[in-house]
Formats: structure tokens, sequence, C-alpha cells
């Protein structure tokens, strides 16, 4: 219905965000990620998607339009509503999504309010068909994660029990070349993580 709205911001709150555009403000719910984009006073253009529910009628703002286009992957997924699909792209990128789809990192949505490791999962399996190697900033990152995907996905669980944030650890593995062993994987990524 509304591809976009370009506008003055007139206020921002942890959830939403209005947008003056032709004197009518536009209530648009928005990932932290964007909305940390956004200043008061300063113009701002958002992908929009328009959402009608049961009991609701809202309108979902987006900096780009892949994080729209992930939002819209997200909610596809069986008992994945827009409040959760938001909650995911404020703390991962859609890279990152891409990323964890690809390699089966379910870690890397630990730190999503309102989701557990078991719709985690969920998310994973609904997606593998809908992301792909194009939906990752990182193509060769993903092809190297697509070829050894249970030694990575065994390094990633490594790294996490050892302390590290699951997306921050799928990010390290999927760049590593090919190895051998999982134990040599996880030295590598080791090593990688102390540059950092």
């Amino acid at each position: 219905m509304y591809a976009h709205i370009r506008g003055t911001v007139c206020e921002v709150f942890p959830d939403r965000a209005i947008i003056e555009a032709n004197g009518i403000g536009f209530e648009l719910f928005c990932s932290s990620l964007t909305l940390k984009g956004l200043l008061i006073g300063q113009e701002a253009k958002l992908y929009t998607h328009f959402h009608i529910a049961q009991d609701a009628v809202a309108l979902y703002g987006f900096a780009t339009t892949y994080e729209k286009e992930m939002f819209r992957k997200l909610i596809g997924v069986s008992r994945i509503g827009p409040k959760v699909a938001l909650n995911v792209l404020s703390v991962l990128t859609p890279s990152d999504i891409s990323l964890a789809v690809m390699t089966d990192n379910v870690a890397a949505f630990d730190r999503v309010q309102g989701m557990g490791r078991k719709t985690a999962s969920r998310v994973i399996l609904e997606l593998k068909e809908k992301v792909d190697a194009a939906d990752s900033v990182s193509v060769a990152g993903i092809a190297q994660a697509e070829a050894s995907a249970p030694m990575r996905t065994e390094a990633i669980a490594a790294l996490v029990s050892l302390g590290y944030d699951g997306a921050a650890a799928g990010r390290i593995v999927a760049s590593l070349p090919d190895c051998d062993k999982v134990e040599d994987m996880i030295k590598l990524a080791l090593r990688e993580i102390s540059k950092r």
C-alpha cells in the first residue's frame, strides 16, 4: 500500500517513530537499529510495510529495503509476528540473520527478546529455502560456510559454550577458510577474536 514515507522526524520512542509528511504524522514501528539512525527535526526516508491483523492495523518502517524484505521473510515464519520480527531485527542485521540461517546457528538468536531456542530453530528451518547467498553482504563467507556447515556449526557451538556471542561467533567462523578438523577451526576463530 505504501512503499516508503519521507518526512521530518517528530518523535522517537523505544519501539516507534513519528514521521510528519505533508501535515500528517505517521506512526511507524521500527527496529532499534533503524531508530538509532533517526534524528528529531531531520528528514528521514523509511521503507514501509502496512500490516493488518485481526486485532490491529500498523505501519512498520525500515532504514533499508533489505531490512524490510527480511522483516517480511520473518513474519512469513509460522507463529512469528511483527513484534518478534522487530525484536530479531533489533539485535541482528539482515546479513547476520542470513548467515545464522545458512550455518544453522541457533545461538545467534539468543539475545532476541521473546525467542527461545525452539523458535529460533523453527526460524532457521523455515527460512532455509527463502535465504540464499545473495542475502548476505559476505557472499564468499556464506559459500564457505555452506560447504562445511556441520563443522562450522560445531565450531560456533564451541565458541558459544566458551561465552562468546552467537552472532559474533557465526560471523567469525563463516569468514574462516575450510579446515580438516573442527579443533583447528576453533583455534583459528579464537585467534581472529583476539585480533579484534
